[in-house]
């Protein structure tokens, strides 16, 4: 995916050898001027041979600042993405999702950068209505939404306070390739590696389960759009608006696979969210998003 955008920016990638972080520097790379700090850009020997490379973490201070120095703008990236690890180990997930952030946005503040922020649906636990709306009630359960939440929140904070422009954009059920994994966005993963198997397809529960999948492409497009937005200072989601069963899912990846393996059906998940969709509104009339990727 190119990009007509943003152009003959200086702009840094946190989180950019990545999944999502992948895609989008592969997007700007092109055009602009890119810098990527990862902790692990040796997993990705595909960056651009263009890009500056700051391999550290976002916790440390230092090299975000040094990575941040005279760039116009910053897409945040980095986190540890696993709500199983966070409720493990909430310090050290917390230290990396919002301490790390804070340090992002010091640094923006300081460079005069915007800030593109990638939250979570997470933020929302268990929604009370589904379409999802933006100012819907935000209740976590896991210390990894709430860090997002908080993240969130801060970015809203400083272009309050400190006039810093600041996108929150809230991410659905993210998939496509170079996918790792984790959670219900894992879950194609799992499927396909299944497929291309032969074994059967293993659907938590009884699969009645509803999320809304977005292909990574999409993302890229909205955190290109709210690159240049003057609607900032406040989050959007950034899904399809249409939400499938888990059932449907493995029905349709079977389908699309023209394999005839079967459908099994395993414990239900404790705690699993019923439904998940995201109303994609705001983004839509403020941004100008529209996502193009169907699921099939």
């Amino acid at each position: 995916m190119t990009t007509d955008q943003v152009r003959d920016r200086t702009v840094l990638v946190t989180g950019g050898a990545g999944f999502i972080g992948g895609h989008l520097v592969d997007a700007l790379a092109p055009a602009n001027t890119v810098r990527v700090l990862d902790h692990a850009v040796g997993a990705n020997e595909a960056l651009p041979p263009s890009v500056e490379v700051f391999e550290a973490d976002v916790r440390d201070q230092d090299t975000v600042a040094r990575a941040a120095a005279d760039v116009d703008l910053i897409f945040h990236e980095a986190a540890v993405v696993s709500v199983e690890r966070s409720v493990a180990d909430p310090r050290e997930t917390n230290d990396v999702n919002l301490a790390g952030t804070m340090h992002v946005l010091e640094a923006a503040r300081r460079e005069d950068a915007r800030v593109v922020f990638a939250s979570s649906a997470a933020v929302y636990g268990r929604p009370e209505r589904v379409p999802i709306r933006e100012g819907d009630v935000t209740r976590p359960l896991s210390p990894y939404g709430l860090q997002k939440l908080a993240a969130d929140e801060y970015c809203r904070l400083y272009h309050d306070l400190y006039g810093l422009e600041t996108v929150p954009l809230r991410y659905f059920n993210a998939y496509g390739p170079g996918s790792s994994g984790g959670d219900y966005a894992g879950v194609i993963t799992a499927f396909a590696q299944r497929l291309a198997a032969g074994d059967p397809l293993v659907v938590d529960g009884d699969g009645a389960q509803t999320r809304d999948f977005v292909h990574v492409e999409d993302l890229v497009r909205a955190n290109l759009l709210a690159a240049t937005t003057d609607a900032v200072g406040q989050a959007y989601n950034v899904g399809t608006g249409r939400s499938v069963s888990i059932r449907e899912l493995a029905e349709t990846m079977a389908e699309v696979a023209a394999t005839d393996v079967p459908i099994e059906h395993g414990p239900a998940r404790p705690g699993d969210v019923p439904e998940s969709e995201a109303d994609i509104s705001r983004a839509r009339e403020q941004l100008g998003y529209e996502p193009q990727v169907t699921l099939a």
